[in-house]
């Protein structure tokens, strides 16, 4: 089994959650290089970075390295074993991805349900996803060797997935399940923020604009009926900042320059 170094390995997992990085994701007998790539760049978008690959028809190959878009990290401390039992060596619990009904074999569960329980394992030691080729998928041999089958409740007219999109489904449950629903979310712009309107600032604005509306005759002190009433409740709906008030001085500024002095 071509083990990478435990350098390496600390390199990959460095800022994961401790859950995310025992899981392992197994592809058995992958015989396109693409999918492969793809896979890697799945897991890395989703925080995940322990590949392990069962007797790949073509790895490495440049392929992989063109589909997983970045993701060279993962696809480069991937795990090449010879057999399942390689993969599975020093795991506390697996489970088969598989759409299949089958008459013997683990407990079937929707992928949202096992999330939870996969990131829950974990605790105890290393939790394996396994995957199986693209054509035949799983045997039933292979499938018994998981605790659990994880199904995708996809379009039962049409719920044939490619392993690439497979894997960013599973990665991506196990991710919500890791921030349970609501991963952090990562920005890089600033956010603009202004401080909060103080009662006196809105008052002096709300006496600013009925002035305004007075000298351009828009608005009737004789008969001003509900209009200031009306127009504090359309502010009011809206948390004020000083910023705002500012410009809306400003425009009020504007409209009186424009204005000829009274004779």
């Amino acid at each position: 089994m071509n083990q990478p170094s435990p350098s390496l390995i600390d390199n990959v997992i460095s800022g994961q959650r401790p859950d995310l990085a025992r899981v392992r994701v197994i592809l058995s007998r992958t015989s396109h290089p693409g999918n492969i790539g793809a896979a890697a760049r799945a897991m890395k978008t989703m925080g995940l970075s322990r590949l392990y690959l069962v007797a790949p028809k073509k790895y490495p190959d440049p392929e992989a390295v063109s589909r997983a878009a970045g993701a060279d990290d993962v696809l480069g401390n991937a795990v090449v074993c010879a057999t399942l039992d390689e993969a599975l060596e020093g795991t506390v619990f697996a489970v088969a991805l598989s759409a299949r009904h089958r008459n013997l074999g683990p407990i079937r569960m929707q992928a949202r349900e096992a999330a939870p329980l996969v990131l829950e394992k974990s605790v105890e030691g290393d939790v394996a996803l396994l995957f199986g080729n693209e054509t035949a998928g799983l045997s039933n041999e292979d499938v018994q060797r998981c605790q659990r089958t994880v199904f995708i409740p996809a379009n039962p007219d049409y719920s044939s997935l490619n392993l690439g999109a497979a894997v960013q489904l599973l990665c991506y449950e196990l991710r919500l399940a890791a921030h349970e629903g609501r991963p952090a979310e990562v920005s890089r712009t600033v956010p603009f923020a202004s401080p909060p309107a103080t009662s006196d600032d809105v008052e002096r604005f709300y006496a600013h604009l009925e002035r305004v509306m007075i000298t351009t005759g828009f608005l009737d002190p004789a008969q001003p009926k509900r209009l200031m009433a009306k127009l504090r409740r359309l502010y009011g709906r809206v948390n004020l900042e000083r910023d705002e008030i500012n410009i809306l001085r400003g425009i009020l500024d504007a409209v009186e320059k424009q204005r000829p002095p009274k004779s």
